[in-house]
C-alpha cells in the first residue's frame, strides 16, 4: 500500500488536490516495466503510471526516496503544449524529467529541484519547451549518468525491448 499519512492527505485537501475518496489517495498506482533505449545501450526501469488527473497532481509528492531504476510515467490522452510544465511543490527529492512525444521519443530533459515553499504558487515550473504526450520523472542525474538524451526513446511495456 502506498504510504500516505493523515497529514499528507490533509495537506492535499487543503491545497485543493483532494482525492475523490481516501481510498483513491491510498490506492497504489499500476506499474509498467519499460526501457530507455539509446543508440548504444538499453536501460530497464520500473515506472508507476499516473494516468488520471488526481494521480498526476500527486505525482511523487512527499516521497523521501526513489529506487535507482524506478520512476513515474505521466500519461495523457491528448498532446500537451510546449508551455505545459511540472513543478516540485511538496516534492522532497530532486528529479529529472523527460518529456516524450507520442512514440516515446524524448523531446527534452530537465533537472528539477525541490521547492521549499509552503505555497505552490511560489514554486517554479519546468515547461517542456516542446509538444509532448507523456513525461517520466526519475532521480536527478539518472539520464546524464546513462547518456540518455533528447532523441532517445522510452519503450513500454518493455516485454523484450530491453533484451540484448
Amino acid at each position: 500500500m502506498r504510504p500516505f499519512s493523515a497529514a499528507v492527505v490533509a495537506t492535499l485537501i487543503t491545497a485543493g488536490f483532494a482525492p475523490a475518496t481516501l481510498a483513491d489517495a491510498l490506492e497504489p498506482l499500476p506499474t509498467v516495466e519499460a526501457c530507455f533505449a539509446t543508440t548504444d545501450h538499453k536501460h530497464a526501469v520500473v515506472l508507476e503510471v499516473a494516468s488520471k488527473n488526481k494521480q498526476r497532481q500527486m505525482g511523487l509528492m512527499e516521497r523521501t526516496t526513489l529506487a535507482e531504476d524506478a520512476g513515474m510515467l505521466f500519461t495523457y490522452q491528448t498532446e500537451r503544449s510546449p508551455n505545459h510544465g511540472f513543478w516540485m511543490y511538496q516534492t522532497l527529492i530532486p528529479l529529472d524529467i523527460a518529456y516524450l512525444d507520442k512514440q516515446g521519443v524524448i523531446v527534452s530533459i530537465h533537472t528539477m529541484t525541490p521547492c521549499p515553499s509552503s505555497e505552490g504558487r511560489n514554486c517554479p515550473t519546468y515547461p517542456s519547451g516542446e509538444r509532448f504526450w507523456n513525461a517520466v520523472e526519475m532521480n536527478a542525474g539518472f539520464f546524464e549518468a546513462r547518456g540518455i538524451t533528447a532523441g532517445d526513446q522510452l519503450l513500454w511495456p518493455a516485454e523484450q525491448a530491453c533484451q540484448p
